[in-house]
């Protein structure tokens, strides 16, 4: 019987000691009666809590039919975006999605950060405002001919973006960076500078941003608090991949296109994944632990990028040759 095998396989998943009735109330939202009525198959699991059920003990549905393959790994694709309101409702979506996962103590994150993680940038910055306007200038068509200084977010948008960020706040997380990682942003606040998108003030505005947060980083670097990892790899190129791991379940993210994710819970895969970014860690070096020398070294490579394009503004604008 289905709903038999999705109970026993579930049971294999749960922490020693964890009650399977408590388990499923707390997925399900519902009653512990209610739970108790569905594990004693007096009542039945509709389609929509299977699925979530399955999902959050990553239980494959197609291998509780027999009819499952090893090659092939079942994802779910987040929401191509086309303009603000679909990118607040991936602020939202994604604020669903990982809460009951990052909602647990012992929760963490696995990120390699291609980018400056997208959690850094869901403020109330200038360079947060800025971000928001790169996605949506290239996603958005109706954005293409609008000035960076005409673009007045919704206050809903910033505020689902902020909640989002927050997630990230007072959680154990484990970054690998290179000096690279914030080459983007450089050359997004560049390109759209000489495409007279953005005023010079602003630019240079949104560099002191830049190195405001890259300061807010080291400084948690150099506290030497447990739940805060920052890695150096030279020759690992980033993928922007994030890994969560929570107790009774992980979840690997891997970019699609421009803040689109394929994810998935598939056990075989987040433990492929959790075992890739431990072999990177171990060929990086973790900042938290080195010296003052080359905590200072790393940071102030990238500080000096910050550093050297504001003057590269300010000169254009007082030459103006063009």
């Amino acid at each position: 019987m289905f709903q038999e095998a999705l109970l026993e396989k579930i049971k294999k998943e749960l922490p020693k000691n964890t009650s399977l009735n408590e388990a499923l109330a707390t997925v399900l939202d519902i009653s512990y009666d209610a739970a108790h009525r569905r594990t004693s198959l007096k009542s039945k699991f509709s389609l929509e809590e299977s699925v979530l059920l399955a999902r959050y003990f990553n239980v494959s549905l197609d291998a509780l039919f027999g009819v499952t393959q090893k090659e092939f790994v079942s994802v779910e694709k987040t929401k191509q975006i086309t303009n603000e309101n679909e990118l607040k409702e991936y602020f939202e979506s994604s604020y669903q999605s990982l809460f009951p996962l990052l909602s647990v103590k012992e929760s963490e994150i696995y990120y390699s950060a291609k980018d400056i993680p997208l959690f850094y940038t869901l403020g109330n910055t200038t360079l947060s405002k800025f971000k928001l306007y790169v996605w949506l200038k290239l996603l958005d068509k109706n954005f293409r001919k609008k000035r960076f200084e005409e673009y007045h977010p919704s206050l809903s948008i910033v505020q689902s973006a902020e909640k989002l960020g927050s997630l990230y706040q007072d959680l154990s997380v484990t970054e690998i960076w290179d000096v690279t990682t914030i080459n983007s942003t450089l050359k997004q606040i560049h390109f759209y500078y000489k495409a007279g998108q953005i005023s010079t003030d602003v630019a240079v505005k949104i560099c002191e941003d830049l190195k405001g947060l890259l300061k807010e980083i080291s400084l948690k670097v150099i506290s030497k608090s447990e739940s805060f990892k920052l890695y150096y790899n030279e020759l690992l190129l980033m993928n922007n991949n994030v890994l969560v791991i929570a107790p009774q379940v992980k979840s690997l993210f891997v970019p699609n296109s421009m803040l689109s994710y394929f994810t998935t819970s598939d056990k075989r895969t987040t433990e492929e994944a959790e075992r890739y970014f431990n072999e990177q860690f171990y060929h990086s070096k973790l900042l938290n632990k080195a010296g003052e020398k080359e905590q200072n070294m790393f940071f102030h490579k990238m500080l000096e990028k910050v550093t050297a394009l504001e003057r590269l503004i300010e000169a254009e604008n007082i030459l103006d040759f063009e």
